[in-house]
């Protein structure tokens, strides 16, 4: 047999050319590359670290960061103040004078009530410990049930809390005078020089798109921050004044404080409603001859929170800016275990300035994931 040429250079040539190139496209398992690892670990590093100096220097980031987000809530009304041709700097000491006799007039109202009480705490705990020994037959029931499944067989009475928790909550909840005196003047400063900051913020940047972005996530915190602040105000002032109606309604004591204190705990989410709740609960059963009576006002304010927050504030807050339960929960517990009853009025806040500085940096045009 006769083999041609072109067949004997075929037979010459590398084994592994001429065979078809497999397809380059198909798709290939994702590789974590050691340079991301390094980049994650050295973010996570940073975290932590930003805790816990937030953390340690409680005293100082703690007024900063109040009269910041509370400063960019009032330059709106600064700027208004401006307009009617009032300097700035003396339209931001006139903002906090009138913030001040506002918080000053609600502590009055809420301190009368405390300070009777207070006074009349052993006969006050002898009354509610009386009045709950209506529950020393279920109690009693349940320790028996646990004693049958292998608990303890004993009877513990029912016994009040002590109260060794007042003071420490009230030496954590009360700011040292050091810690108010930099809130205020920083506060005063930031209103009076907000423009010029503005300014310092925008030209810190040298690209033309930069400044712009950075222009708009100012313009939309001072924006949102001063919407949120009006309209959770008039919520809670609502919620303050029906609070107070059901307990004149209802004879509860002191109703003008009760309904100042629900206002007050409002502006920290979920815990002080809670929080309301108990204290109308206790001062129901104290102040009534039965449970029953004494359960009503504690029943509707139940139901008028249920109302303003699920539908109430929602509609109205949520309309310009959404916030996710979830995420407004882990918001409320970090900067609670982090920095207190401040931090908890500050989450939602924070939450805000958190998502609107995202939606600039990260825009929905950018890749996302597919849906499902």
């Amino acid at each position: 047999m006769r083999v041609l040429p072109s067949e004997r250079l075929l037979a010459r040539a590398p084994q592994g050319e001429g065979t078809p190139v497999p397809d380059s496209s198909a798709e290939l398992p994702p590789v974590i590359r050691r340079a991301e690892v390094v980049a994650f670990a050295l973010v996570t590093l940073l975290v932590i670290v930003v805790v816990a100096v937030l953390y340690v220097a409680r005293p100082f980031f703690l007024p900063i960061t109040m009269a910041f987000i509370v400063g960019t809530m009032l330059s709106p009304a600064a700027s208004l103040l401006e307009r009617y041709r009032i300097p700035r700097p003396l339209g931001a000491v006139l903002l906090v004078i009138a913030v001040g006799a506002a918080v000053a007039f609600i502590i009055g109202l809420i301190s009368a009530p405390v300070v009777e009480w207070s006074a009349r705490l052993p006969e006050l705990g002898a009354i509610l410990k009386e009045k709950v020994h209506v529950f020393d037959r279920p109690l009693a029931l349940w320790q028996e049930l646990q004693s049958m499944v292998g608990g303890s067989d004993t009877l513990a009475p029912f016994q009040l809390p002590k109260l060794d928790w007042v003071q420490p909550t009230l030496e954590f909840l009360s700011p040292t005078f050091a810690e108010f005196l930099l809130f205020i003047a920083t506060l005063i400063l930031f209103i009076a020089s907000w423009k010029d900051l503005r300014r310092a913020l925008v030209m810190t940047f040298s690209e033309r798109q930069a400044r712009l972005r950075t222009l708009r996530i100012l313009n939309e915190l001072e924006t949102h921050l001063g919407n949120y602040l009006l309209t959770v105000t008039m919520i809670n002032v609502g919620v303050g004044i029906i609070t107070g109606v059901i307990c004149a309604v209802t004879r509860m004591p002191n109703p003008a404080g009760l309904g100042a204190l629900a206002a007050t705990l409002n502006f920290i989410p979920i815990i002080g409603p809670v929080a309301m709740f108990a204290v109308l609960v206790t001062v129901g059963i104290i102040a009534f001859p039965t449970i029953g009576a004494g359960l009503i006002a504690p029943a509707c304010f139940a139901v008028v929170t249920f109302l303003e927050g699920h539908f109430v504030t929602p509609t109205i807050v949520g309309r310009r800016l959404s916030l996710n339960a979830l995420a407004v929960f882990l918001a409320l517990a970090f900067w609670t275990w982090l920095w207190g009853p401040i931090g908890a009025f500050l989450s939602s806040p924070l939450l805000i300035v958190g998502l609107i500085v995202k939606e600039h940096l990260m825009p929905v045009n950018s890749p996302q994931l597919p849906e499902d």
